[in-house]
């Protein structure tokens, strides 16, 4: 189910989703680092990693794969770095005490999610996330919350910096402006969505509101990195390939000592386009390892004061064969009011393949009830 496009990180990893091609011997093989086009030894390419302040591991969100390299990638660093400290783009900066919560070991699994307001604030599948988070708990490692919340990016990007008082935005500072190649990465991704492309300044916005949210991350890094010998961070690629985004905040904040890692899979061009990263780890074919696509409704959904409005339904989709219209208002989902776009989405995602959900509508101001009936195989 598509998220609303405020949601930058999932689009931006459209731009290194390339055509499949053949891997060559130029491309990682599976289970090998490689710098420079070049292979180069775990161990060495460890130990230098463990002098930096800050190393980001990108990642597309729903490939269990990369939450699995991920979480070896940490294990390693933290044999050399045990004060390290681990910082996450799936929270806002309001969740940080359920993460100090969660690593005390107060917490069980569901009242974390439920603190934290996980589904709110991300809406991904916790369980690709949870390996990594017990390991932090069990460990002791901090977890910091990198972001902010939708509304004080939108708030920052259409009111600007000067209107948003500093205790209104984390004392965050104003971002230094783009590099040229990535003002026109940011344009093809935006281009792509011809629905959103349409509105008056909306690329401006969608380009502020970017760079608010790589300016975040760059700051709770550099923040994390005063008190720490090295903070890893955790987000989406597009936030971080051919330094752009938060490396380049990073950069105007005074952080060099950084480095950007990938995971790289046989499905993705080869060679890997040059500084992509500033290393690959090679990835064999995890089709067979990757949990089943979950279910999806096939809307574009945004908060509402009644629930959850409907601001754009898919064609072909379980919405469109289920009757919903754009701007209906979804108040309830299987008999349980909707406070926000994340409860629709996480119950979703715990449909069984050919299940029915009972959703209770508002149309016009007249009450409807609908029933979504799931496919008994994922498309």
């Amino acid at each position: 189910m598509p998220l609303p496009l405020t949601r930058l990180s999932k689009l931006l990893g459209l731009l290194i989703a390339l055509a499949p091609l053949p891997a060559t011997a130029d491309c990682p093989m599976p289970g090998e680092w490689q710098r420079d086009g070049q292979p180069v030894a775990a161990d060495v390419l460890l130990q230098e990693l463990a002098t930096q302040r800050v190393v980001l591991l990108g990642e597309q969100h729903e490939r269990l794969a990369h939450h699995r390299w991920q979480l070896h990638t940490l294990a390693a660093l933290h044999a050399h770095r045990p004060q390290l400290v681990i910082g996450l783009e799936m929270l806002p900066r309001e969740a940080q005490s359920a993460l100090d919560a969660w690593v005390a070991g107060e917490l069980d699994e569901a009242t974390f999610l439920e603190s934290s307001g996980w589904h709110d604030a991300w809406g991904y599948d916790p369980d690709l996330y949870l390996p990594i988070l017990h390991f932090a708990r069990m460990n002791r490692i901090p977890l910091v919350a990198l972001n902010v919340t939708p509304e004080l990016r939108r708030r920052l990007a259409d009111e600007g910096w000067e209107a948003v008082p500093a205790a209104e935005r984390h004392q965050l500072t104003p971002p230094v402006p783009p590099s040229p190649d990535y003002l026109g990465a940011l344009t093809e991704v935006y281009s792509s969505h011809p629905s959103e492309s349409g509105e008056p300044g909306g690329l401006e916005r969608f380009i502020d509101a970017q760079l608010v949210w790589d300016r975040a991350m760059a700051e709770g890094l550099a923040d994390a990195s005063e008190d720490a010998p090295l903070v890893v961070g955790l987000m989406g690629e597009g936030h971080i390939t051919h330094g752009h985004g938060v490396p380049h905040q990073l950069d105007a904040l005074g952080i060099t000592a950084q480095r950007t890692l990938l995971a790289w899979s046989p499905d993705q061009e080869c060679p890997p386009p040059v500084a992509i990263a500033d290393a690959l780890f090679g990835l064999g074919d995890e089709t067979l390892h990757e949990p089943a696509s979950p279910m999806r409704l096939g809307v574009m959904i945004v908060p509402d004061p009644a629930g959850v409005r409907v601001a754009r339904v898919e064609a072909d989709s379980v919405a469109q064969a289920s009757g919903l219209h754009e701007d209906d208002i979804i108040s309830a989902a299987a008999g349980k009011p909707l406070g926000s776009p994340g409860e629709l989405i996480a119950l979703v995602r715990r449909q069984a393949p050919g299940t029915l959900l009972p959703m209770e509508i508002m149309r016009d101001g007249e009450p409807r009830e609908i029933l979504a009936r799931f496919p008994a195989e994922v498309p």
